[in-house]
C-alpha cells in the first residue's frame, strides 16, 4: 500500500529547505525509497511550510528514514525551522489520476465498444489531432471520428493498454492493437487476415476532457501485413 508522509513546520528559510532537499536527493541517489517529494507553502503564511513524501510502503519508508543522510539532513532541517517539525504517517487509500481515467474511456469505449458517441463526452469541441499518418495536420474532432469510423467498417480493432502516465495536463499511453480485415480499405477488398500494430499517444486535456493529441503508430507495418503495399525484398 502507497504510503505518504507529511511533514509539518515553520520557517523563514524556504529556499534553504528546497536546497537541503536538493542535497538529500543528490546524497541519497541509490539508496532511498522515496518516490515523490513535494514541498508546499501556505497562502496565508508563508512560514508554514508542508513537506509531502511519497513510498511505495510504510516498511520502504521506515528504510528510507533509517538512512544515514536521512538523519543528518533532519537535523539540518530541525535548526532551519522555529519550532520542532511535526510528522503525520498516512496509508493512501485512493489515488487516482482523473484525466487517465477519461483516457482509459478512449480505449476502452470508442475503440473497443465501436462507440464513436463518447468522443463528444471526452473531447473538447475544438480538439485537435495530430498524426503523421494523415493527410493534413491537425485533424478536427470531426474528421477525427470519420477516420474511425472508416476504419471500424473495414477492421475490427481491439485495444489493448499496456502503460498509461500522467504528466501535468498530459496522459501518455502505449498500447497494442490487433484487428482482422472485413472490410474494404483504401480500395482493397477484404483479405480476413489478422494485423497488430502497436504505438503511443500523447493527450492534452484542459477541465477534464481532451483538447489534443498525438498519435505514433506504424501504419506501413499493418498495411504491409495485410498485403495492401510490399516492400522491396
Amino acid at each position: 500500500m502507497t504510503f505518504v508522509q507529511l511533514i509539518d513546520c515553520r520557517t523563514s528559510q524556504v529556499e534553504e529547505m528546497n536546497r537541503l532537499l536538493d542535497k538529500w536527493v543528490e546524497q541519497t541517489q541509490g539508496k532511498r525509497t522515496a518516490t515523490h517529494a513535494l514541498v508546499a507553502q501556505d497562502r496565508s503564511d508563508s512560514t508554514h511550510v508542508i513537506e509531502i513524501v511519497e513510498f511505495p510502503s510504510y516498511e520502504d519508508a521506515m528504510r528510507n528514514s533509517n538512512l544515514p543522510e536521512t538523519d543528518r539532513i533532519f537535523q539540518e532541517m530541525v535548526a532551519l525551522c522555529d519550532e520542532m517539525p511535526t510528522f503525520t504517517d498516512l496509508d493512501v487509500v485512493r489515488d487516482e489520476q482523473l484525466n487517465m481515467r477519461v483516457a482509459r474511456r478512449l480505449y476502452d469505449e470508442c475503440v473497443n465498444q465501436r462507440r464513436l458517441d463518447v468522443l463528444d463526452e471526452i473531447c473538447s469541441p475544438d480538439y485537435q489531432e495530430h498524426d503523421a499518418n494523415n493527410d493534413r495536420d491537425p485533424i478536427t474532432l470531426a474528421e477525427s471520428k470519420e477516420n474511425m469510423r472508416q476504419q471500424f467498417e473495414a477492421f475490427t480493432p481491439t485495444v489493448r493498454v499496456e502503460n498509461m502516465l500522467a504528466d501535468g495536463d498530459l496522459v501518455m499511453v502505449r498500447w497494442d492493437s490487433t484487428a482482422r480485415h472485413e472490410g474494404e480499405f483504401m480500395g482493397m477488398p477484404p483479405t480476413g487476415k489478422e494485423l497488430r500494430a502497436s504505438g503511443h499517444s500523447t493527450l492534452r486535456f484542459s477541465e477534464g476532457r481532451i483538447v489534443e493529441a498525438w498519435w505514433n503508430w506504424d501504419l506501413l507495418h499493418a498495411l504491409r501485413e495485410i498485403g495492401l503495399i510490399r516492400f522491396a525484398e
